[in-house]
């Protein structure tokens, strides 16, 4: 069985900021990503968080579309007609299930796997370790959401069709090139360009090559394994993450870009058995023991001569001796 998925409380900085945005953001519900299972924490918190933002009237984007939801959100983890990302493929859902039941499964996609119901188990059943968050949207977004779901079906048969009768476009390779400009990107030796932020500002992956990096967002080291290359090409074309969006909304990673970081996280995903732990462990606690002795030792050598007894207890000592 699967460890039980666990909602922590919300920060008490966040609740207690008088900044709207920040207020909005303190109330999500963010998932437990220590005890949530492999590859939906991430997800998770990206869905609700920037699904907040999209529905917030102070933030101007209150009336979102449907179109703007889905390729903000839902792409993240769904495609129309490409196969599944992370979660099922949307094409033909109209056809597998009514639209009453899709707004109350997006609503509360646990409480109805909770109350029993088969369509819901079924989907349960189909991909095991995934939790789809409650969605904040009215009934009305999700119907705009599923009616661009609709016109993209239209689009993807088209595109099939087309596909079809035309040759495949061959799939672009990954080299050790693009590794290793990936790797340079991730830890910012090389600039992105349009100027945003190296990568491992907020994330880090295990590779001995790579600086640790930070730990405001998700561990990337085994990201390929959880979402694969489609999901995490996604990701980085549309960050559905709060604090990504806002980091790289007028700073878009090019092409290129994406390719080599898609290549670098493959590759470290790979590698990842052969890497030193970031967790040092007792190997740290001993060598900061033994760097504290080296230093007093240090201190009491260059120090040697200094007054070791007070100005009175000197004079005492000669008298002693004279008498």
């Amino acid at each position: 069985m699967p460890p039980p998925y666990r909602v922590p409380k919300r920060s008490e900085a966040m609740a207690s900021s008088t900044d709207p945005a920040t207020e909005r953001l303190g109330a999500i519900p963010w998932p437990g990503f220590d005890r949530a299972p492999a590859g939906i924490a991430w997800a998770a918190a990206a869905i609700m968080a920037v699904g907040i933002t999209l529905s917030n009237p102070a933030s101007g984007q209150g009336a979102a579309s449907g179109e703007q939801i889905f390729s903000t959100i839902c792409v993240a983890c769904h495609t129309v007609g490409e196969g599944v990302r992370v979660g099922p493929d949307l094409a033909g859902v109209h056809e597998r299930h009514s639209e009453a039941w899709m707004i109350k499964f997006i609503q509360s996609s646990q409480t109805m796997i909770e109350s029993g119901d088969p369509e819901a188990l079924a989907l349960a059943a189909q991909f095991p370790n995934l939790i789809m968050p409650d969605a904040p949207y009215s009934d009305d977004q999700i119907r705009m959401i599923l009616a661009h779901v609709r016109e993209l079906e239209g689009g993807a048969v088209a595109a099939a069709v087309t596909a079809s009768q035309a040759p495949a476009k061959p799939a672009r390779k990954m080299t050790k090139e693009d590794v290793l400009t990936g790797q340079e990107l991730f830890q910012g030796n090389i600039r992105f360009a349009e100027r945003g932020p190296a990568c491992n500002s907020c994330h880090h992956v295990k590779n001995d090559a790579v600086i640790g990096g930070g730990i405001l967002a998700k561990e990337l080291t085994s990201v390929f394994s959880r979402m694969g290359a489609g999901g995490v090409r996604a990701i980085l074309g549309t960050p559905p993450f709060a604090v990504m969006e806002q980091a790289y909304r007028d700073k878009p990673l090019t092409e290129d870009e994406v390719h080599a970081l898609v290549a670098f996280l493959e590759h470290a995903d790979e590698q990842q058995s052969f890497q030193q732990p970031r967790d040092y462990g007792v190997r740290l606690a001993g060598t900061g023991a033994v760097g504290t002795v080296l230093l007093l030792g240090a201190y009491a050598l260059i120090f040697r001569r200094r007054k070791r007894a007070s100005v009175n207890q000197a004079i005492y000592d000669r008298q002693v001796k004279s008498e």
